[in-house]
This record gives C-alpha cells, structure tokens and sequence, in this order.
C-alpha cells in the first residue's frame, strides 16, 4: 500500500546523507591539507599527524578514510593531472585547433593560478625522479600524449596548423604554464611584485596564446 514512509526510514534516509555530506567535507579537508603538507615537506619530510593537524581532524580519521601517506600522496598527483589534462580529454580531428590550442592554454594558466601547491607538488615529484609516478607516466600518460599527439598530426595535414611535433609542443603548454606556480619566487624576484594579480595572469595568458598559437602557424 502507498502513503509515507516510516519516521524511522525517513530518519534513516537523513542520517545516511548526513554521514555522506561529512565523509565528503573530511576527505576534502584531507586532501587539501595534505598538498599544503606535501608541497612544504616533500613526501618524506611529511606525517600523516602533521596532515591531520592541518586538516583539523584525529590521525585516526584521515588513515581511515585514505589508507595510508603513500595513497593519499599518490591521489594528490593523479588528481593534479585530472585537473591539467581535462581539456584535452575528448579532442577530435574535427575540432578547430585555434580554439582547442588557446583553451588548453587558458585552462592550465588558470589551474596554475587557482592550485599552486598541486603544480609544486607534481613538480618536486618529478625533479625527485618521479618514484611514485613511473607506471603512470610510462604507460597511461604516455598513451594520453601518443593519442592527443595523433589529433594535431593529422591538423597538420591538413594545412590548419604547422608540421610542429605535436609532443613538444604539449610539453611547451605544461612548462610554460606551470612555471609561474613552480618558480613563484623567480617571477616575483625579477619583476618586483608581492604577487601576481588577476591583469598578470591575464596579460601572461594572452602572450602565450599569441606566442605559441603563431609558432604553430594556427590562425584565429
């Protein structure tokens, strides 16, 4: 027969999106507290109690919900990547490459610009040899440039952008991109700010888009 539901199912209901809504708001908590941890210390020089303080939660919460240093430091970095390679993800031959170029440029200026502490990460990962990272940059980070790599090939074939090697040219958006959250003290240093405001990056986007869009001979 219809009607409502029991108290005690509607009770049951609330409580399990409560329990939900403060797994979500902890495990966030975790895992920005962990980049800034991580970005500062390395992954050696990091706890998992010096992430729970930042955090505001017991030791015992946060391995709870992410296993262990070594999964949650993993995580960060796999999600840094989500983050940088999504504008790529569904790219066709079909596309216009000026457009598709200059998004992904702005995209990643502006994720250098929201998650700093993510690209400093990343890039310390790196310059350490990358010992978390070699199954993933060998095999599915590998296959996402071969594949991405193939789309602006065929671009070139058909006359809508310069024969560049499309490899390099990924590799050029990444590092000129992120070199303004990895070297911030560089940046600030010579050019005399406290810090970069909303016009600077702006003004950076733009040059980059213009500098790499004609290199590539693409036309607005």
């Amino acid at each position: 027969m219809g009607g409502r539901p029991p108290p005690s199912a509607t009770r049951s209901r609330a409580g399990e999106a409560e329990t939900t809504a403060i797994r979500q708001r902890n495990e966030e908590a975790i895992l920005e507290a962990a980049e800034a941890v991580f970005a500062r210390h390395g992954y050696r020089g990091a706890s998992v109690q010096a992430i729970a303080e930042a955090a505001g939660l017991p030791k015992s919460n946060v391995l709870y919900y992410v296993g262990s240093k070594r999964r949650l430091y993993v995580a960060l970095l796999e999600r840094m990547m989500a983050r940088w390679n999504a504008m790529l993800d569904d790219i066709s031959v079909d596309d216009d490459p000026a457009e598709v170029l200059e998004a992904f440029i702005r995209s990643k200026m502006a994720l250098t610009r929201e998650h700093p502490r993510g690209s400093r990460l990343f890039a310390a990962e790196v310059l350490g040899g990358a010992p978390f990272l070699q199954e993933y940059l060998r095999g599915e980070l590998r296959d996402w440039v071969q594949a991405r790599a193939r789309v602006f090939e065929q671009w070139a074939e058909r006359g809508l952008m310069d024969p560049v090697d499309p490899v390099w040219l990924i590799f050029l958006v990444w590092s000129a991109t992120q070199h303004y959250a990895d070297f911030e003290p560089q940046v600030l240093g010579i050019t005399g700010r406290e810090a970069l405001a909303g016009q600077d990056y702006q003004d950076i986007t733009d040059f980059l888009c213009r500098l790499i869009l004609k290199g590539c001979g693409i036309r607005r």
